[in-house]
């Protein structure tokens, strides 16, 4: 049996045996005394009627407002629940990043000093070649200046030996050696075949 129907049972059984009791003591007291009796029956038939239909009304409303209710908790529960425990793997997460926060700082100056150090062997190794490539350089540069210097030494002696050749010639070269010079020069071309 269902549980409605237990009840209306118990309640008819009940109405059943509260009737019988005041109908057997209405008969034997007998008179104006059974008249109150019935009186009093209908009043507990009545109470009984109406008990009956507040209980079938509640039994047959309230559940569903009651269970829709519970769902609505149990809903609001377990949403509470799962954002209780998305908001704990939150702080179990921050935790843990402040916890690890003193490893991270440490491990981040130690890479930023590897790389710092990096850094500068770059810088003078690049300084190097750069040093090395300049003293090149200027190497190439006093070596073309120094040939230079030497050519522009050589043509000036050349020119100075020139110079001092023609002031020695000019003082030597008399009208009388010029006209040797020539005889000669005329006498060792007639020895010669064409």
């Amino acid at each position: 049996m269902t549980r409605n129907r237990l009840v209306f049972f118990a309640v008819s059984i009940l109405f059943v045996s509260l009737w019988a009791s005041v109908s057997l003591q209405a008969a034997e007291e007998g008179g104006n005394a059974a008249t109150e009796r019935t009186t009093e029956i209908f009043k507990w038939i009545n109470f009984a009627i109406v008990g009956g239909v507040i209980t079938w009304v509640f039994g047959k409303l309230l559940p569903p407002v009651f269970r829709k209710r519970a769902e609505a908790v149990s809903s609001a529960i377990t949403n509470a629940t799962s954002a209780k425990a998305a908001a704990d793997a939150q702080l179990r997460d921050a935790e843990t990043r402040l916890a690890n926060l003193q490893k991270e700082v440490a491990e981040l100056r130690v890479f930023a000093e590897r790389e710092s150090a990096a850094e500068v062997e770059r810088l003078r190794a690049a300084t190097q070649s750069d040093v090395q490539k300049i003293a090149a350089a200027v190497k190439a540069e006093v070596e073309a200046a120094e040939r230079a210097a030497r050519l522009e030494l050589k043509a000036l002696a050349a020119n100075l030996a020139v110079d001092g050749a023609e002031s020695l010639l000019v003082k030597q070269l008399t009208p009388k050696a010029q006209e040797s010079l020539i005889s000669n020069f005329v006498k060792s071309l007639e020895g010669r075949p064409n």
